[in-house]
């Protein structure tokens, strides 16, 4: 068995032209011979991603998905931007080749970048790489340590600095998801009402010092060297980086941070193996992340975490309500409403116990 990240045969309804692709791949990069074998990635919930293959070179496509989508969202023309200019000063995003804006191709815009073939951990930590806890350990803090190297980039030097607005951030991530989380309500879906209020009445001010927020940084968009799985090569799905408040990415990233002493229905929804022997508890990892920001303990740690939660119920509903009104037939977005309900009840206790 392999770790290295293996595609798949394409999900009914998500098939390409392999002759189109392979037509416009040679006209706009150049020295590639043989003909493309295609593939997909099953990971991943939004953008969908595909193996490209050829004889002596691969790459990976990625395109918006089928259906109904936000009109701010599956910018492939920002993400092509972010990968070129934010690698100066964060090597560990991928090159990229080609944007294609013409629709006409594959029916979307998409691009085209390297495949950085390597180890992505999912659910379950892999028996084969047979980590001691001190090993998870070590691996977790090098997750976080990329964290703030990203959150630490002089974007200004990459030419980043209109990706976002850092003034007034905190205000429009919330008034944004609420607004957003509305928009895609079905009526299977929770209100969130206790949540939302508390997230508004309890704003924080904005960050003092603004970076780059990845806003999906998690164990299954970072890559693994295959020959030394400790180190990481790798970091994926830029599709909604912009400038702004650092913590609230941190709290995005613990939303998905789901410890070994979770509740049952928390553990149904864990997508990556942060419960492993070794593992930081969410605590650990904020205390770690301030410390190797250089930051006082950060106190108002319950919002950035609450605020990651309903971002992350928002991300899923809107998800589910494609699958809902039957613009997307992936089975694995059925269960999405069930993860909504209990994101919704981790917040409700994050409240409960808050002393903000």
């Amino acid at each position: 068995m392999t770790l290295t990240d293996q595609s798949i045969g394409i999900r009914t309804g998500e098939e390409l032209d392999a002759a189109v692709i392979d037509a416009y791949l040679k006209a706009h990069i150049p020295g590639l011979t043989g003909e493309a074998r295609i593939s997909q990635f099953p990971g991943g919930a939004s953008n969908l991603t595909y193996l490209i293959e050829y004889p002596q070179q691969e790459f990976v496509l990625r395109r918006p998905p089928f259906g109904h989508k936000a009109k701010s969202a599956h910018d492939m023309g920002r993400e092509y931007r972010i990968l070129n200019q934010l690698n100066a000063g964060f090597p560990y995003c991928p090159k990229a080749y080609v944007h294609c804006t013409d629709e006409s191709v594959i029916g979307a815009e998409f691009y085209v970048m390297e495949r950085v073939k390597g180890i992505i951990l999912r659910s379950d930590m892999p028996a084969e790489l047979n980590f001691s806890p001190e090993q998870t350990t070590a691996l977790c803090k090098s997750f976080i340590d990329k964290l703030v190297e990203l959150h630490n980039v002089d974007y200004q030097a990459c030419g980043l600095g209109d990706l976002g607005k850092p003034e007034g951030y905190v205000q429009r991530q919330i008034g944004g998801w609420i607004s957003r989380y509305e928009k895609a309500l079905t009526p299977d879906a929770p209100t969130w009402g206790p949540v939302k209020a508390w997230l508004h009445d309890k704003m924080p001010a904005d960050h003092h010092k603004p970076g780059i927020v990845h806003n999906d940084y998690r164990f299954d968009n970072v890559i693994l060297d295959p020959s030394n799985p400790m180190r990481i090569i790798g970091v994926l799905d830029w599709e909604l980086t912009t400038i702004g408040d650092p913590l609230m990415d941190l709290g995005n990233t613990l939303a998905y941070w789901i410890e070994a002493g979770d509740p049952q229905p928390m553990q149904s929804i864990r997508r990556q193996p942060s419960n492993a022997p070794g593992m930081l508890t969410r605590q650990q990892f904020a205390d770690y992340y301030a410390q190797q920001a250089g930051l006082p303990a950060i106190e108002n740690l319950d919002y950035y975490y609450c605020y990651g939660l309903f971002r992350l119920a928002g991300i899923v509903q809107q998800i589910y309500y494609r699958f809902y009104h039957g613009q997307t037939r992936d089975p694995r977005f059925a269960e999405f409403i069930q993860m909504n309900r209990v994101l919704e009840q981790a917040a409700l206790q994050v409240i409960s116990r808050s002393r903000l």
